[in-house]
């Protein structure tokens, strides 16, 4: 069922039953629509299409207040309208202005502007931002460099397309020779340079088989721990973070009344904490395009049973993620899909 199967009366009463609750936290009663929306009805009439929503799963009674609250179902169908009717709301020019602006506080590299956007997205909505890192291993090589840090240690250093740096330790066995070292360099540059990591997880045993052309023995010795190790070798992190998750401030949630109880307020800490599992569940949002939002009992998981989560995918060249944010079922979502979708463009015209 969507909201156009409703009556035009239903509709819009349920419409501002919703509007009401995300801006009060207050259950709304036949009294309140009548003097607030103007909806052109009597308030005895609006009590009778409340009762008539709620038998359809959209309100409900919390305890033994007159008024009442959306469910899920309800929030769904509002969303659905949203998103399907309603183009994204344009920005003011200094509005976008001063979200590029906090964007880039940070320098252009992928991650430090995830960072920015994440906080800034959550900033303006009031909700929790978070953004997911793209896949490395879709992420070009474009040149590493070998640096000895003692006798049998180095520190691989990649320079990855995009702006993005890693360092990875390397253990050699025995004493490492400088012109062993610049050799296998050489050779590494050569062969790999211009793949993506995960071409290069995968066939560097092929690639390198030839060795070092002429080389001496230390520098076959220390190509030969590439061959054999590529595949946790260059296992290159996703993001500096665990599991390539960002995350805003989670103290602008702290005024709303859904986290006033400890219990709430414990749930999300444990999700935030929890980065793998959040990583999986935003991953799976990567593969589809534009806006995406979840709300309570859609989620599997029980921590989520009273948030939403919007998200839109943002590309790096060839590399997709995530950006978007978290918050309680009870949020403007004309506001944050507004956002959250500007900001995902943003992102990506910046990566571009």
């Amino acid at each position: 069922m969507a909201l156009t199967d409703l009556t035009e009366r239903e509709r819009r009463i349920l419409e501002a039953v919703i509007q009401s609750y995300v801006e009060t936290a207050e259950p709304a009663g036949s009294r309140t629509l009548a003097r607030r929306f103007g909806l052109g009805v009597s308030a005895a009439t609006i009590r009778n299409t409340l009762s008539d929503l709620e038998e359809k799963g959209y309100l409900f009674h919390p305890h033994t207040s007159a008024g009442r609250i959306p469910t899920d179902r309800a929030y769904r169908m509002y969303v659905d309208s949203l998103v399907q009717l309603v183009p994204l709301a344009p920005l003011a020019a200094q509005e976008r202005d001063q979200l590029v602006e906090r964007i880039l506080a940070g320098g252009s590299a992928i991650e430090t502007v995830l960072r920015c956007a994440a906080q800034s997205v959550g900033i303006l909505t009031q909700e929790l931002g978070v953004a997911l890192g793209p896949r490395l291993d879709e992420i070009v090589l474009e040149r590493l460099e070998l640096v000895r840090l003692s006798a049998e240690r180095l520190l691989m250093v990649l320079t990855l397309k995009g702006g993005v740096m890693r360092t990875i330790f390397v253990e050699a066995p025995g004493v490492l020779e400088d012109g062993a070292i610049a050799e296998v360099t050489v050779v590494l540059n050569e062969r790999l340079g211009g793949l993506r990591l995960g071409e290069i997880r995968t066939s560097s045993a092929e690639r390198l088989r030839d060795g070092v052309p002429g080389g001496r023995p230390a520098a076959r010795e220390l190509l030969n721990i590439f061959v054999q190790e590529a595949d946790t070798v260059f296992d290159v992190p996703i993001a500096p973070d665990d599991d390539g998750v960002v995350l805003g401030q989670a103290s602008v949630l702290a005024e709303q009344p859904e986290f006033a109880s400890g219990d709430s307020l414990r749930r999300l800490i444990e999700l935030t904490e929890t980065r793998q599992h959040l990583a999986e569940l935003l991953r799976q949002r990567s593969a589809k395009p534009g806006i995406s939002i979840t709300i309570g009992n859609e989620h599997a998981d029980p921590r989520l049973g009273n948030l939403t989560i919007v998200t839109a995918e943002y590309r790096a060249g060839s590399l997709t993620g995530v950006i978007g944010v978290i918050g309680p079922t009870r949020m403007p979502y004309e506001k944050v899909i507004s956002l959250v979708g500007h900001t995902s463009r943003l992102v990506t015209d910046l990566l571009g």
